[in-house]
Order: C-alpha cells, then structure tokens, then sequence
C-alpha cells in the first residue's frame, strides 16, 4: 500500500509517522489473544481495513479508541478515522472531530478542524456528526450563535435515533428557544433519551418530575432519575441529586451526602450553583465543619462559573 503523509492535525509526538501498512498491524496494538468470536472478527476488520474497505477501517477505530477487543490506541484510531473520512465515511468524519475537539496526545485541539468535521459527518448522514454540530450552534463556538439551525440539527440528529439530539432539543422545548416551549414534547423527548440512558435525558426529566411541569409532580422519581444522571457523570445530576439531599425531597435529609455530592459537581464538573450551595453549607456548618474561608473561596467560584448571586455587589461609583 502507497505511502500515506500524516494529517497535520496529528501530534507531532507520533513515534513512527513514516509508518503506515503493515502500520494497521502496528495501530491495531495487538489483538487480544485467545478465540473468542470476538477476536477473530477484530482480526477479521484489520484484514479488511488493510484490503481497502473504509467501513471495516471506522469499525475498526471505534474499537481501538474503545479498547474494545484490541489494546487501546488513540493515534491507530485517528488515523484510520481519518482515512475513512477521506473516503467519505460520515460516522469517522463525526469521530475524529470529537477527538480533534477534545484534543487528546494523538490530535491537536482544534475546534475549526472539528467544526469542519462534523458538517462533513452530519451532510454524510452521521447523526452523532448532526448533534455535536447542533451544540456548536447553539453554544456560538467556532461560528455565529444559531437556536434556530441548533434545533433543526438536534431534531435530524433525534429522528436519526441519535438519543443525544432528542435530550438537547427537549431541553431547548422547555426554555422556547429556537423552537416553540412545549413542556409535552420536551417530557416526551428526554424520556425517549432516558430509556436509551442518555443522562441529559434522565436530567430533564428528574427536572420536569420535581416540578410538576408536563409530568406529575414525583419528587421520589426524580430522585431516581438525577440518581441516575450522576451514576453516569453528568455533573448537573450530582448536583440535583445533592440538592434533593439537603431539601429532604424525595430521600431523606442528609446534609453530609448532599455537601460531598455539591463538592464533586463544583469541582469535577464546574456547576456554578453547585458551588454556592456548598459554600452555604460551609457558612452554616451543615454537613461539613463551618469555614468561612472555604466558603468565600467557594463563592467567588461560584461567581466565575457565572452564578451571578455569589459576586458581590458593584462598589458604588462616586456622585
């Protein structure tokens, strides 16, 4: 097989950049040994990804990305994403532009290089490429912010049975933004997610069960459903669940839980009201010994991370 240049996204840290076929046996890592069924069809994948079949080869780095029958290998997975993109294959195009976004040590962040990776994924049918490109837009990163084109991709993504596009648009049905608010549909839609176990789905719908809005109103059910949100790190689930906690709605309260549960969404996952509420907690000594110092600290995270309760207030300006 030809020479193949390597794509200028990927670091420059690769230890055999001139390396290519027999380059999949080296990127493959090693199949796991032993003959389970599972095995030989990783071995049958590397045969047909280094025969030329593009499929086999987006099949192929989802494993090695996963370490899914095959030793984990992020620079293997890259690159055969990135010739299964070349070739069209919209699902590796969606792929290699998650991990192009995140960065990782086998692709450079770059959220242009995602953007343009994820249009050419949701254009070629990809329904993952479809909802992460609907976040773009609708966050405004990497180009203007668009609700409107933000829904429109979310409901593609969501009609495509990508689980994560039905979350996100539920949740732009519950604020009217981009679509019309209708608490119905976006019940209807993060319970569709949630039976998939999406969190975001789990999360809206806990949400909507607490308040009684386009549901019942169940304070044990949405318990449950933040319980599970947070089993699956969604750090807004965590802190649900912790508020559940302290307010005694839905399970018993427990200050200690609700304060450990707060901690882990400030942070490990920046929810700014996390951080407020522990602050509190610190104030008062509830569930954690009392320290203004830490709740101080904890407040002007909180303010950072955009709670706009937690910042003190402007210094009056002289007349």
């Amino acid at each position: 097989m030809p020479h193949e240049p390597m794509p200028p996204w990927i670091q420059a840290s690769d230890p055999a950049p001139g390396r290519t076929l027999p380059l999949i046996a080296l990127l493959v890592g090693v199949v796991l040994a032993g003959c389970r069924p599972e095995h030989e069809t990783a071995r049958a994948l590397r045969s047909a990804c280094e025969s030329g079949n593009v499929a086999a080869c987006d099949t192929l780095g989802g494993r090695l990305l996963r370490g899914e029958y095959v030793l984990q290998d992020d620079m293997g997975a890259a690159r055969l994403f990135e010739r299964a993109c070349t070739a069209d294959v919209g699902t590796s195009c969606a792929s290699l532009g998650a991990m192009v976004q995140r960065g990782n040590r086998a692709a450079k962040p770059d959220s242009t290089r995602a953007l343009e990776l994820f249009r050419k994924g949701c254009e070629r049918n990809a329904m993952d490429g479809c909802e992460r490109l609907g976040e773009l837009y609708e966050k405004g990163a990497g180009l203007p912010r668009d609700v409107a084109r933000a829904a429109v991709l979310f409901r593609q993504a969501c009609d495509g049975d990508e689980m994560k596009g039905c979350a996100r648009l539920g949740a732009l049905h519950v604020k009217g933004e981009g679509v019309a608010q209708d608490i119905p549909a976006a019940a209807s839609l993060f319970q569709r997610a949630c039976s998939d176990s999406v969190s975001l789905g789990c999360l809206g719908l806990g949400r909507l069960h607490a308040a009684g809005a386009g549901v019942a109103k169940n304070d044990s059910a949405a318990f449950t459903l933040f319980e599970r949100a947070c089993e699956a790190k969604e750090g807004e689930g965590c802190f649900e669940m912790g508020r559940a906690y302290e307010e005694g709605r839905g399970a018993l309260q427990n200050f200690d839980r609700a304060a450990d549960l707060y901690d882990g969404a400030c942070e490990g996952s920046d929810v700014a009201e996390a951080c407020a509420r522990l602050a509190s907690l610190y104030d008062r000594g509830a569930g954690v010994h009392p320290d203004t110092v830490r709740a101080t600290r904890l407040r002007a995270q909180a303010c950072r991370l955009g709670h706009r309760e937690s910042c003190p207030p402007p210094k009056a300006t002289g007349t």
